[in-house]
């Protein structure tokens, strides 16, 4: 791994994110007792080495969140209740003069190594940095650095986040008022669709890799996935702020809309054994969209989950994820224009389950 945040930040932007560790660490060791804290990991591009620089008129800024992991030892169940609140606060806290969002996740060492393969705990494990600890914690994890046991339902939740990302941009594109801060959104949701969806394929393949780079360096030069990859690729490196007038954004976000549905449809229809021919017919399948989950724990999630007025049904054994697919595939496919309220109370419920 790299010893660098990022792949040609300046050395001040180097030793500012350096700073900010800083002040996690001695923040966290605060809260947490030394007889229980295993570990401190930075996570993410930044935590890989390959973090955002937002090149400005006052110089180089930090883009993407900051995401830590706080290995403790014990009950992560317990230690979540022990220590999240503070933990939050202490992100509040250096949020603001960090410039982004500093965000903590309780875990511990024994729990990492009996979780199943996912594409989150893959890129944890295979691309951090040390704050506290050494990668002799991350014995016995194995499971997690082969990219290919990475599950299809993982592709899955990547794409229908991303593709969440895109209907929120929808929303932005039909409304009458349109900033710059709207077009900021589009094209910064519109960037990260455009990555997701080579790396969706290459997880679906099991040729995923940390590095985004190299990551985009296995896709099939010449294809469209390889070049909208680029973009996206070159957005994480080096965000922006976009100078596109609404009407560029809309071709664009129309063109990579296109894209996410066929591929969409493709591993949907891989992963659950059954063809979709359309976005329609994937929308009113009665398929069981999400089996990886046990109808038990869906009717749990129920219960504990506060109604959502989206207007479709759903059977309470069923993971309510399934009915988030159903009107993703309706809004962003399926509809020419989109309800404000209905994405909001979709967005309320994205939240929840994401």
């Amino acid at each position: 791994m790299s010893t660098r945040f990022t792949r040609d930040g300046s050395q001040a932007l180097e030793q500012y994110l350096a700073d900010v560790c800083e002040q996690v660490r001695g923040g966290i060791q605060n809260i947490v007792p030394a007889h229980k804290l295993e570990g401190i990991a930075l996570a993410g591009g930044y935590g890989r080495g390959e973090g955002g620089v937002l090149r400005t008129k006052e110089g180089e800024q930090p883009y993407n969140d900051l995401e830590f992991f706080v290995f403790i030892r014990g009950s992560t169940l317990l230690n979540d209740r022990r220590y999240k609140a503070a933990l939050h606060e202490l992100g509040e806290r250096l949020t603001p003069a960090a410039g982004i969002e500093v965000e903590f996740k309780v875990i511990s060492c024994a729990v990492l190594r009996k979780a199943k393969p996912s594409m989150f705990y893959y890129d944890l494990v295979t691309g951090h940095r040390w704050l506290i600890g050494d990668d002799s914690l991350l014995e016995n994890t194995e499971h997690h650095r082969d990219a290919s046991r990475i599950p299809l339902h993982e592709v899955t939740r990547l794409l229908f986040n991303r593709c969440s990302g895109l209907l929120f941009a929808k929303v932005r594109l039909q409304q009458s008022n349109f900033t710059a801060e709207d077009a900021d959104f589009v094209a910064r949701n519109i960037a990260k669709a455009q990555l997701a969806l080579g790396d969706a394929l290459l997880a679906a393949e099991g040729r995923y890799h940390w590095s985004c780079v190299e990551r985009h360096q296995r896709l099939v030069a010449g294809e469209a996935l390889h070049r909208h990859h680029a973009q996206g690729v070159a957005f994480k490196l080096h965000p922006q702020r976009s100078a596109l007038s609404r009407d560029d954004l809309a071709k664009l976000h129309s063109e990579v809309s296109a894209l996410a549905h066929d591929l969409f449809l493709s591993l949907e229809s891989r992963r659950l054994g059954h063809p979709f021919s359309s976005a329609a017919n994937y929308a009113s399948g009665k398929i069981n969209k999400c089996p990886e989950q046990p109808a038990w724990k869906n009717v749990l999630q129920h219960l504990r989950t506060p109604p959502v007025a989206l207007g479709i049904p759903q059977p309470i054994e069923r993971y309510p994820r399934e009915v988030l697919l159903h009107a993703l595939a309706e809004m962003l496919w399926i509809n020419s224009t989109v309800q404000r309220e209905r994405v909001q109370a979709y967005e309320t419920l994205w939240h929840r389950f994401n």
